[in-house]
């Protein structure tokens, strides 16, 4: 297969640090602003921001209807933090008029980390991951409440208020999310899981 092109969701949040790491994960990584941008890539990542204001400049941009069309038709999505939620049939705590694209089968709570000044960064092991547990930045993080049957959960973090885990990454399909972000941290081997998910999507 050739170098797939992917795109960066690029109506807020940090476009350019995953614009980096697919690069360096061996893609093709462009910018996606309007629905033909949208059109031309194999795959999309929806960065870090706050999710209600990505919510509303996709319907702003004309992208909400493309891109749950591009999901159900099978495109690989990756989706961090507030691109999590955006993957997510079902949001708690958010705004009774934010849409989602969806695609995952997972209840997502936001803010579930708590404030800015509580964000933290811990070593998460990430199943199908070679090597040391991966760095997980969380910032004004979502978790996982909830996932369906057809949903696997790649990794966990211990709860700070008993004894239950709570879920910071899944697959379903072509669809990845996490709560953290690990754009920020120099380790390529998420964005390079990605890649792989998106050529075997191709092939």
């Amino acid at each position: 297969m050739s170098i797939p092109t992917i795109g960066v969701l690029a109506l807020q949040g940090d476009v350019r640090e995953h614009l980096v790491a697919l690069a360096a994960a061996d893609a093709l990584a462009r910018p996606v602003r309007r629905p033909e941008e949208l059109a031309e890539v194999d795959a999309l990542v929806m960065p870090g921001g706050e999710s209600t204001t990505i919510s509303k400049l996709a319907v702003l941009f004309g992208l909400m209807d493309p891109l749950r069309a591009r999901v159900a038709a099978g495109m690989p999505v990756y989706g961090t933090c507030a691109g999590m939620i955006m993957l997510a049939d079902k949001i708690l705590d958010g705004r009774d008029d934010q849409e989602t694209v969806g695609g995952i089968d997972m209840t997502v709570r936001r803010n579930a980390f708590g404030r800015q000044n509580e964000s933290f960064e811990t070593a998460i092991p990430f199943a199908g991951l070679p090597g040391d547990p991966v760095t997980g930045v969380f910032i004004r993080a979502p978790w996982v409440e909830a996932v369906g049957a057809d949903v696997e959960v790649l990794a966990e973090v211990p709860a700070a208020d008993g004894p239950d885990a709570r879920i910071v990454a899944v697959r379903q399909g072509n669809l990845l999310a996490t709560s953290f972000h690990p754009e920020l941290t120099g380790d390529h081997r998420v964005h390079e899981y990605f890649v792989r998910m998106v050529e075997a999507a191709g092939r």
